[in-house]
Order: structure tokens, then C-alpha cells, then sequence
């Protein structure tokens, strides 16, 4: 004979033990990492760099200049010295929000990266990775300055990501990823 209150102890238990061992599936992992995107693509812009001239770096930053002075948004200043030119911008008052200061410079946006899809789940001893994919998307007229700093980026090329996700209290949370951009503000 079965015991009456030895059921509803079970049950409990048993819905538990299968939440702790229920593994990541490809929607609740693509749920969690498309809230972080599209994320900014942006370029930096010195505030002073030097470079000799003829070299790759002194084309870089002469198409630097050339871009930046068509939109107005920096006073641009550059001095020879012998063989070599250095490079000065200052950032003016009305230039758009969206530049933003850095260490060395400043940011501007290049582009947006936006979420494709996971493409493989691997279990871990901590939880699992994922193997997602984004896209090169809307490039702003600064996209070449981009593709200055990285010749192989492509609007609508698609590059591989990675993403952790830990269980944590019943439910998986994504706890990094390799996406060197952050979502625009």
C-alpha cells in the first residue's frame, strides 16, 4: 500500500531535480545574448599621433584627417618634423554626442553589430558555451576609418562570438561574453 503523504514530498523533489539538471537550449541562450545587441561599432580618433611619412601608418592617419575634417567635428592640426608628421585633433564644442572620450582620443561609431544566431552549445564543468554569430550592419560615414584599422571588415560580414552562461539558482545566466562592444547607450 502507498503512503498518502509520501506523494506530494515527492513530487516537489522530483520537479527540482529535473530543473537542476535540465541543460541550455538554443532559444533561452539566444534570448539571453540577443537583449545585449545590436551593440555600436565604433573607431577611435586620437587626440595626437605621430607617424613617418610613406608609412602604413601615416596613410591611416592622413585618411584619418581626410575623413574627419568632411564632418567638421575636429580641429585637426598637422606638424612636420624632418621625415616625420604629427597628427592633432581636438574635438569641437558642437560635434555630435556620440563622440565620445577615450584615453587616447575619442570614440566614434563605425557601425552596429547585430544578433544572428547561436550556432553551437557545448556543456562545460561550470555550465555551457555558446558559439554565437553577428553581423556588420548601417555603417556611418565613418565606416572607413574602421576598415583603416581592420581591412577585412565587410558590412554585412558575419563574425563568430562567444558566450558563458552559469546555472544559477534554477536558471541559467549568461555571465560573459567575447563581444569587445557595448550596447548604445
Amino acid at each position: 500500500m502507498r503512503h498518502p503523504l509520501l506523494l506530494p514530498a515527492l513530487v516537489p523533489a522530483l520537479a527540482l531535480g529535473l530543473a537542476c539538471n535540465s541543460k541550455l537550449d538554443r532559444n533561452r541562450a539566444e534570448d539571453l545574448i540577443r537583449k545585449d545587441y545590436p551593440v555600436v561599432i565604433t573607431t577611435t580618433v586620437p587626440d595626437h599621433a605621430s607617424a613617418e611619412k610613406g608609412s602604413p601608418e601615416h596613410r591611416r592617419l592622413a585618411t584619418l584627417q581626410e575623413n574627419t575634417a568632411k564632418t567638421g567635428w575636429f580641429d585637426i592640426t598637422v606638424k612636420a618634423e624632418g621625415n616625420r608628421e604629427t597628427f592633432t585633433f581636438r574635438l569641437k564644442p558642437d560635434a555630435p554626442k556620440a563622440i565620445k572620450a577615450a584615453p587616447k582620443g575619442f570614440t566614434m561609431p563605425a557601425a552596429e553589430a547585430v544578433f544572428v544566431r547561436a550556432s553551437k552549445l557545448e556543456p562545460t564543468r561550470e555550465g555551457a558555451r555558446v558559439t554565437y554569430e553577428v553581423r556588420l550592419e548601417k555603417p556611418t560615414a565613418q565606416f572607413p576609418l574602421f576598415q583603416a584599422q581592420f581591412p577585412e571588415a565587410r558590412v554585412g560580414q558575419i563574425r563568430p562570438r562567444f558566450a558563458t552562461f552559469e546555472r544559477r539558482r534554477g536558471t541559467w545566466e549568461l555571465t560573459g561574453t567575447n563581444e569587445a562592444f557595448r550596447k548604445a547607450e
